[in-house]
């Protein structure tokens, strides 16, 4: 009787508070380590969310207001409308292009010691969307990579936490002198929490990576049709 309730009280506890309480430095660390990943990735992702959908709105709206701006020949508007539509790629993207085709229209129509001589205005249209295309993908694509390294390393630093606490558990059994596979099991189950954890924090930022990187694409392709467009209605606008 003496032995069993001595075996009940070395029994391990495969609680969450039970395993913890058993388990080593380094595991507790790696956990830690996990748990920060985690939290991290969280709010990285759920601040892409948002920016993303108002991106999204604004872009949408500022399309709408673009066409009558071009229709009428409102370019001035185009560009100071792009104010009310800061989170949006696709109005930076345009605005930046309206406000060179302006400049350069008035750089042409100087003369005297302020004349820049000919050059190609649509040309220069292009390039500066150009450039303010990489910008804002760069924009639209901020926080990703972090997301992505949550992916590809929470597996590897929880199956780390994993071989360390098995180690560490038939290191035991052997000073122990024996014992057998059930003196190794809550240890061995301890450790392969770490596994779990790493996984659980894993899979959701890879999701969230390919979808953002997803969405990221769709900004790309919707620029990318703008810019097109802009540049269409300069070659047919000319020089006025």
């Amino acid at each position: 009787m003496e032995t069993l309730l001595l075996l009940a009280e070395e029994a391990p506890t495969f609680t969450l508070s039970g395993m913890w309480a058993q388990m080593g430095i380094f595991a507790k660390l790696v956990l830690i380590f996990l748990l920060v990943q985690f939290v991290i990735t969280s709010i990285m992702a759920v601040e892409r969310g948002v920016v993303f959908a108002i991106a999204k709105r604004q872009s949408i709206n500022y399309i709408m207001l673009l066409r009558n701006f071009l229709n009428e020949r409102k370019l001035d508007d185009s560009v100071a409308a792009v104010k009310q539509h800061h989170y949006s790629p696709i109005a930076k993207v345009v605005g930046s292009g309206m406000d060179e085709y302006l400049q350069g229209l008035e750089a042409l129509q100087e003369e005297g010691p302020d004349d820049v001589g000919d050059f190609d205005l649509v040309d220069a249209v292009n390039r500066q969307m150009e450039r303010s295309k990489e910008r804002e993908t760069a924009n639209l694509k901020r926080g990703l990579a972090l997301i992505a390294t949550t992916g590809s390393t929470a597996p590897f630093v929880g199956l780390l936490g994993t071989v360390v606490g098995i180690i560490n558990s038939f290191q035991g059994l052997s000073s122990d002198g024996g014992g057998g596979l059930s003196s190794v099991a809550g240890g061995i189950s301890e450790a392969l929490v770490a596994t779990a954890v790493g996984l659980l924090v894993a899979i959701p930022a890879v999701m969230a990576f390919n979808y953002f990187n997803a969405r990221v694409e769709g900004f790309q392709i919707d620029m990318n049709d703008v810019a097109s467009e802009v540049i269409n209605y300069v070659l047919k606008e000319g020089r006025y």
